[in-house]
């Protein structure tokens, strides 16, 4: 077995031109998140080309027009054998009519020894070299002890957690791997939650009377929420150079914690005291972080600043936590991962990493975000692997390096047959 495995990964170098091919494949289909419910083509593909592979096809709408696609490919001795998910995305970042591409950015072309086009590296790179792993070892006729579970899920570029559907819907392994750009790196991730905080005043007033509510005497107690907020930004401010001095992880810098006041909206008209401001906020938080307690650390620090003015005391900000789509509702979360450098899988992924590319892998962490964090949420453990780097994700001209691509589906064989060989 040993000797077909080493065949097959030269087969990789041999057959290059099919695995860029279907990596090209996969560009062609449009599938920008903005605007989303475009993904029906692709995901059919995908799933037509798992049943082709033996997989069982799960395939429901998340959104109309977007739907998710769940194989698995059931082991010889699945009591016995470790699990496996292999997770990505096939929505890629949206694109801007003044973008100026080389080539039109759904037409991919080779280039210099990369391969340019939307998603070549988020992720459909990843996506694409995974499949074609599974492909050689589904032609090499090689059986796998555990089950296979390849998940291409949609939204991820908008929030719309398409894995936490699959989640939902109980797909379980021992161990993830969500195939997004880590430039190959093993990473694990802080998390991300959106929120609005909201200041309302009980009454509605005329703009006439604001001489009475600011001035010693008016004898009205009433304010502007617009001005209330202020008071909430500053102690926003105020928690995070906090958080700045009193958290860290290994793997961020000092400060990577931020608590970004994104959007304000606020007011009905110039005639009126403004009686409703809304503040959305972007939390990064910490890999050993969650998002129900950072939310009430905010919470809890904006309230006691809410207590120490008259007004806020007796009007205090509302909070609204999450969401489930940027594009439906305004809101997002994406929970954090810790990798364990020591889990079997994980050392099992840095062995063949090790193989292949004939140098030491990296254990470390994401400085952005993937669907990543649902798998740690659910206690599945789980980390980041894949090709292309964040310099070229939602880029102009966006690319993925052939060679790593290359290497990246060597590994992902590899890692696939000896995780789901393993013993329990």
């Amino acid at each position: 077995m040993v000797a077909t495995l080493n065949d097959l990964l030269r087969q990789v170098d041999q057959r290059q031109d099919e695995l860029l091919s279907l990596v090209e494949r996969l560009i062609r289909y449009e599938t920008p998140a903005p605007p989303a419910r475009n993904t029906e083509d692709a995901q059919q593909f995908i799933a037509s080309f798992l049943e082709e592979k033996g997989f069982s096809i799960d395939k429901w709408d998340v959104y109309p027009g977007d739907p998710n696609v769940v194989g698995v490919l059931k082991g010889s001795d699945s009591s016995s054998y470790k699990s496996l998910i292999v997770n990505g995305h096939v929505d890629v970042a949206e694109i801007s009519e003044d973008e100026e591409w080389e080539t039109g950015p759904f037409s991919p072309v080779l280039k210099d020894g990369f391969l340019m086009g939307r998603g070549a590296s988020d992720m459909k790179g990843g996506l694409g070299g995974a499949l074609f792993a599974i492909q050689l070892l589904r032609e090499a006729g090689i059986e796998l002890g555990g089950d296979l579970t390849f998940q291409s899920v949609i939204g991820e570029e908008v929030g719309e957690a398409g894995t936490l559907e699959c989640c939902k819907r109980g797909y379980s392994a021992d161990f993830a791997v969500v195939v997004d750009t880590s430039d190959l790196h093993i990473q694990g991730q802080g998390g991300v939650i959106t929120g609005w905080i909201t200041v309302k005043s009980k009454k509605t007033f005329h703009d006439a009377t604001r001489k009475r509510m600011i001035h010693a005497g008016g004898n009205l107690f009433g304010a502007s929420a617009i001005e209330k907020m202020m008071k909430v930004v500053q102690g926003l401010q105020d928690l995070e150079r906090h958080w700045a001095v009193m958290k860290s992880y290994p793997g961020y810098d000092p400060g990577t914690n931020t608590i970004n006041p994104a959007v304000i909206e606020g007011g009905r008209h110039a005639a009126f005291i403004a009686d409703e401001c809304r503040l959305w906020i972007t939390v990064h938080f910490y890999p050993n972080e969650t998002y129900e307690q950072v939310s009430k650390e905010i919470e809890e620090h904006i309230l006691r600043v809410a207590s120490a003015d008259l007004w806020l005391r007796e009007n205090p900000p509302l909070f609204e936590w999450g969401g489930t789509s940027m594009i439906v509702d305004r809101g997002e979360v994406f929970p954090s991962l810790e990798v364990d450098p020591e889990h079997p899988a994980v050392k099992t992924l840095m062995v063949s990493h090790g193989d292949v590319t004939g140098e030491q892998a990296i254990v470390g962490v994401s400085p952005t975000v993937t669907d990543g964090g649902w798998f740690g949420d659910v206690g599945i453990p789980a980390a980041i692997y894949g090709p292309g780097n964040l310099e070229n994700a939602h880029a102009v001209n966006e690319k993925v390096s052939i060679e790593q691509l290359t290497h990246f589906t060597k590994v992902m064989l590899k890692f696939i047959y000896q995780w789901c060989n393993t013993k329990k």
